[in-house]
């Protein structure tokens, strides 16, 4: 039985117009998606900005209205109480925030920044709870010493460890990383990830890892979904997408990963071009009226692709 069964999931945001501010259309953001995420396991969800991946996440959480399907947690139909705050799933599943400059409450300590979880949830003694804060700044690498210091008193990086210590508080099942270290430099990125890894293993965590980045992506995931226009375009483990990637758009988003070898160089110039101008001129076996993703069709394994 998976952990977090996601069936036919919608959210769709109504565009407003007129005096009366009627509901004139709406943007389909997710539009008919499936997946799930085993425990343990870590799903990567990848796409360009606007794709549909951060709404996916948040819808996850409760944090965006559901226009259909409907979610499963441990075989049980959460979809009804997703959004209530004291539920057990809310606690079961939370979140690492992509901008680790506006997560963090400036006006509030390290302290009660992590312990904020723990009191929402759990009825600790001040000693216990201090205990426990502690514990969990030596987790992702940070001393007891950084509990009494505001958030403008760090890095990018040690924030964003911050960040990942309170997702953790709870022992959560499942984390929804929402692209975690796109605003880190290279080397803290590399950092932060390793700590992912190891605080997965250690807790048994299961992550729905969100990025716009497939080099990132390939270090965290053994199992990708591509997102595009609202919709998967691509489904598959990890050497299915990048030793055989079928959609043209995963072709090109994988072109699109920079290569260090400057003997390289032209030949990944040409073969960006000769993928832009397949794109163009082979739109129609890709997508349908209005750049609709077609639905996935298996193609072997694991492997679904988006095909008319």
């Amino acid at each position: 039985m998976a952990l977090l069964e996601v069936k036919n999931l919608k959210v769709y945001f109504p565009i407003k117009g007129g005096i009366l501010g009627r509901t004139l259309g709406y943007v389909k953001a997710v539009d008919d998606i499936s997946f799930s995420i085993e425990a343990g396991q870590t799903i990567g969800l990848v796409g360009e900005s606007g794709s549909g991946k951060s709404t996916t996440g948040k819808a996850i959480l409760g944090l965006e209205r559901l226009a259909g399907g409907s979610i499963y947690f441990n075989g049980e139909d959460i979809t009804r109480y997703i959004g209530k705050n004291r539920s057990a799933y809310r606690k079961s599943v939370q979140m690492i925030f992509q901008d680790v400059y506006s997560s963090l409450n400036p006006r509030k300590r390290v302290l009660d920044i992590i312990a904020e979880p723990l009191r929402n949830f759990e009825k600790l003694t001040k000693s216990e709870e201090r205990k426990r804060v502690d514990e969990l700044l030596r987790i992702v690498g940070m001393t007891p010493e950084v509990a009494a210091k505001y958030p403008f008193e760090f890095s990018g990086g040690q924030r964003q460890r911050i960040g990942v210590a309170r997702a953790i508080a709870l022992k959560p099942k499942l984390i929804v990383a929402d692209e975690p270290v796109s605003a880190l430099d290279l080397s803290v990125q590399a950092q932060v990830l390793n700590y992912l890894k190891d605080i997965q293993q250690e807790f048994k965590l299961a992550y729905l890892f969100i990025s716009h980045d497939l080099g990132v992506v390939k270090h965290m995931c053994k199992t990708l979904a591509i997102m595009h226009n609202a919709r998967f375009v691509e489904f598959g483990t990890s050497a299915d997408i990048y030793s055989n990637p079928q959609h043209i758009y995963t072709r090109r988003l994988i072109a699109a990963i920079p290569d260090t070898d400057p003997d390289m160089r032209e030949q990944n110039a040409n073969n960006r071009a000769l993928l832009t101008k397949e794109y163009e001129q082979d739109y129609s076996n890709y997508y349908g009226q209005g750049g609709k993703v077609y639905d996935l069709k298996f193609v072997n394994g694991s492997h679904f692709v988006a095909m008319p």
